[in-house]
């Protein structure tokens, strides 16, 4: 199920024997001790990581707290994984392939469209750190709303609405956004990768 690098590496040094756990484990519960076990190596990308997360809320039904708890991580490192998805695609080629930086990526994060796109590869050929990258994206982001935008617009987040949209998150296994207008409606956004995801929601839903 898991370690099989260690089992080669026990073979290179001619190692006749290895300790081992030997357990009897239901079919989903191998494959997801096998993808924790690819998550935890050292040579993934933060692209290929959040994929692994994804891959591992989505089949499996965990909470973005299990997923720290399963791979050793803080669940705030899990959700900030996880928002890398939203990145344009050829922005997560760029974190890919070393180009930008976690921190990079996470200020990109703030814009979106062909803005962010364009930005990206500006911040690779300036080679900006990731406070002018942060600078940048502020300088870049929409000029504040008209008064009629307000009217319609949703009302300051405030800790109780960011608060519930994390414990959302964590039921369903994505994220979600709650858009509260200040007329007292609003829209709850629930975001997903893929139909298998998507029915991965729906049944934590029923």
């Amino acid at each position: 199920i898991a370690g099989e690098r260690r089992w080669r590496a026990a073979q290179a040094a001619e190692l006749h024997t290895v300790p081992a756990i030997v357990r009897d484990c239901p079919d989903e519960e191998a494959a997801a001790i096998a993808l924790i076990e690819n998550i935890q190596r050292e040579d993934l990308n933060p692209i290929e990581e959040a994929e692994g997360f994804r891959t591992l809320a989505g089949e499996f039904g965990l909470t973005h707290g299990q997923l720290a708890e399963a791979v050793g991580r803080s669940r705030p490192s899990i959700s900030n994984a996880l928002r890398l998805l939203d990145l344009n695609p050829d922005v997560r080629t760029l974190v890919q392939k070393g180009d930008l930086q976690m921190g990079h990526a996470r200020a990109l994060l703030g814009i979106k469209g062909k803005a962010q796109s364009a930005t990206a590869k500006e911040v690779v050929r300036r080679g900006l750190s990731t406070g002018e990258t942060e600078r940048l994206v502020r300088a870049k982001a929409p000029e504040k709303r008209t008064a009629a935008d307000a009217d319609s617009s949703t009302t300051r987040r405030d800790a109780d609405l960011e608060r519930l949209e994390t414990d959302l998150g964590e039921r369903l296994g994505t994220r979600v956004r709650i858009d509260h207008k200040k007329s007292g409606t609003g829209r709850l956004v629930i975001h997903y990768a893929g139909l298998d995801a998507l029915d991965g929601i729906l049944e934590r839903i029923r």
